[in-house]
């Protein structure tokens, strides 16, 4: 009896400790938030780049000091996402934070961190089994300066294509993601990213899991002029992902690869998932699926000028 009520006790005092380590760690990352809140004023928002510059340095910073704890995982960080891409896989698997820097010459540069939980059931004996809890965080280095070609380049956390993500779509082993880049004051780009884990735990960005002809990418990329705008997006009822087809201004090869001339047609193609690879359907209509922001980008209404036209969608 004596036992018992020791092994009890014992229990009460482990799940004590765990709840004030949880209180601690709560305090901890709410003001680290208030701390980030106030440096996002600067880093975001002055007009002077050395400005800018520091306060980035002194945002990693603060993130440093939280990013490793679990209950950021699951910490909403509401206060941070109008400046700060904040997403959960929705699974409970990872959550990615992204953001972007520029520079007075228009240019941008990327910066995130992604939180991973690779917690598992591992066998420890015939019939017993056990929960492992592991978390990792990754720093995500943006490298895409020193990447010829997106589209074929799949690389890890420490070598990350820079970018903005805006969604994140769960797929049968993989995640497929979202992004924005801001690029130059001459073109911008949306992509179609691939984030998987390899059985280590290990994360990846990009595989080859789209279906094209005369080409095999691990990610796609849209590139386009500055002064329009593109609708990339995912529609959950049909399940697919549905992007403005983009051609040049004029027809002929004069103005092909010439990106800036770029911007949506009109028309829309769209992803379909089979067999675990993202398949092109192309001019397909989109009308019933437009939401209120589709607005900006184009009018599925008007004809389609995709007839006798040499059309370039993504960049090789």
């Amino acid at each position: 009896m004596q036992s018992k009520s020791f092994i009890f006790f014992f229990f009460i005092q482990c799940l004590g400790i765990l709840a004030q380590q949880g209180d601690t760690s709560l305090q901890l990352i709410k003001k680290v938030e208030s701390e980030i809140i106030k440096i996002n004023k600067i880093a975001f928002y002055s007009r002077k780049e050395s400005e800018r510059i520091e306060a980035n340095k002194k945002l990693i910073e603060s993130w440093n000091k939280i990013i490793h704890l679990p209950a950021v995982l699951t910490y909403d960080f509401d206060s941070l996402k109008k400046d700060i891409s904040i997403l959960n896989s929705g699974d409970g698997k990872f959550k990615l934070i992204s953001w972007n820097t520029f520079r007075d010459e228009g240019t941008h540069h990327f910066f995130g961190y992604l939180i991973v939980n690779n917690t598992k059931r591992i066998k420890t004996g015939l019939f017993k089994r056990k929960t492992l809890v592991e978390f990792e965080s990754y720093p995500l280095i943006d490298k895409s300066n020193t990447i010829k070609s997106a589209e074929n380049y799949t690389g890890t956390a420490d070598k990350w294509y820079g970018m903005l993500y805006y969604q994140i779509i769960k797929c049968n082993d993989f995640y497929t993601l979202l992004g924005y880049d801001p690029n130059d004051k001459i073109t911008q780009r949306k992509f179609i990213d691939v984030l998987y884990f390899k059985l280590d735990g290990t994360p990846v960005f990009g595989k080859d899991v789209f279906k094209f002809p005369r080409k095999n990418p691990r990610r796609l990329m849209f590139e386009y002029g500055s002064s329009v705008t593109m609708s990339l997006r995912y529609d959950e009822n049909n399940q697919r992902i549905i992007y403005s087809h983009l051609a040049a201004k004029e027809e002929g090869n004069m103005l092909e690869g010439q990106f800036q001339f770029y911007g949506p047609d009109g028309s829309f193609d769209a992803l379909v998932m089979k067999k675990d690879k993202w398949i092109t359907v192309e001019d397909i209509d989109a009308r019933n699926d437009l939401n209120k922001n589709d607005n900006l980008y184009n009018n599925p209404k008007k004809p389609n000028k995709r007839k006798n036209k040499k059309v370039m969608p993504t960049k090789k």
